[in-house]
């Protein structure tokens, strides 16, 4: 009878522990003193100051990149959808008015590739870095039979803290706010399953070819990193005026931001208010897809709103400017 072995069951502990090797050098670039452990014991260790806070809150979230990492294979490029990770996971708690403190990701795959992993956790590092926040654990894991050959999927968690006075949920806001988009650098994370379809099955694009309108290959384009908004959002945070904050994900401007609303509430978008970013031109006309699904699928050059108080449009406008971020008033809510 031949022997079974793990190996020959399409799991390699060899490459397992090299990828594991290779994560605890980078997370421990992301350690601030916080830290208790490091990465190899059954959990990871978090020293949270609450001496800091009146009524500390803990704020979670956790997402994945969607069908992007589809995108990463077909260029060979893995290590901005690790930052389109901690970005996009960072941006949701944010809004909520907390700050990151730790992010846990999870790589599965039916067969790990130590350079793929080094790159996206490479990614998921520098942007952990760039946000303040450790990156304390995670896992990895092999598993031929639930991933098709060569498939791949990542997500994380992010955990921080709100002091509870200071949670910003959208309860304040009242008809006649203005509504403010932040702009976008693209798709961010969503939308992908569509534009697949669109460019490689019902067309024939590749990801090197070239796109006049943006002046990129396509690839180049759609791997363009989800934005953070951390430096406005720390700016603003505290602002009097400052009602609610939505971010643009999957469901689109209306989608995201009516979750903010009272049930009395009701947006109202100006959709010519700023000019739809030439990627989702090209989208559009490529697909034949009507502005109702472009308005449910993508954030459409919108990647945050802020809910403001009517009076302070132009104190908000100014600091969007400060922080290098391009704003512009896309709408209003009002009473139903």
């Amino acid at each position: 009878m031949t022997q079974v072995t793990y190996e020959n069951a399409g799991v390699s502990r060899e490459v397992g522990e090299s990828a594991k090797d290779s994560i605890k050098a980078f997370a421990k670039t992301t350690y601030s003193i916080n830290v208790l452990k490091e990465i190899g014991l059954f959990s990871g260790f978090y020293d949270l100051d609450f001496k800091k806070y009146k009524r500390p809150i803990l704020v979670s979230s956790i997402d994945g990149v969607g069908t992007k990492v589809k995108i990463a294979q077909m260029t060979g490029t893995y290590d901005s959808i690790g930052r389109d990770l901690v970005n996009h996971c960072v941006n949701d708690i944010m809004v909520c008015g907390a700050e990151p403190q730790f992010f846990m990701d999870y790589l599965a795959a039916d067969k790990l590739h130590v350079n793929v992993v080094e790159e996206i956790v490479k990614g998921i590092a520098g942007a952990c870095k760039d946000a303040g926040c450790a990156l304390i654990g995670g896992e990895t894991a092999e598993m031929p039979g639930v991933y098709a050959p060569d498939n791949f999927d990542v997500a994380g968690s992010i955990v921080g803290v709100v002091e509870f006075d200071k949670i910003i949920d959208g309860s304040q806001i009242k008809g006649d706010d203005c509504l403010i988009g932040v702009a976008s650098n693209g798709l961010h994370t969503n939308g992908y399953s569509l534009v697949r379809k669109v460019f490689f099955e019902n067309s024939d694009y590749s990801v090197t070819m070239r796109l006049d309108e943006t002046q990129s290959t396509l690839g180049e384009e759609l791997l363009r990193i989800h934005r953070s908004y951390q430096r406005l959002i720390e700016k603003i945070k505290n602002s009097e005026g400052l009602h609610g904050i939505a971010h643009i994900t999957g469901g689109g401007i209306v989608g995201n931001t009516a979750r903010l609303l009272k049930d009395d509430l009701e947006l109202q978008i100006d959709w010519s208010a700023w000019e739809m970013q030439a990627i989702f031109k090209i989208i559009q006309k490529e697909g034949n897809i009507p502005d109702s699904e472009m308005r449910k699928v993508f954030n459409l050059g919108v990647g945050l709103v802020l809910v403001v108080n009517t009076g302070t449009v132009e104190s908000f406008l100014n600091a969007c400017k400060t922080t290098s971020e391009q704003a512009f008033v896309i709408g209003s809510v009002t009473k139903k």
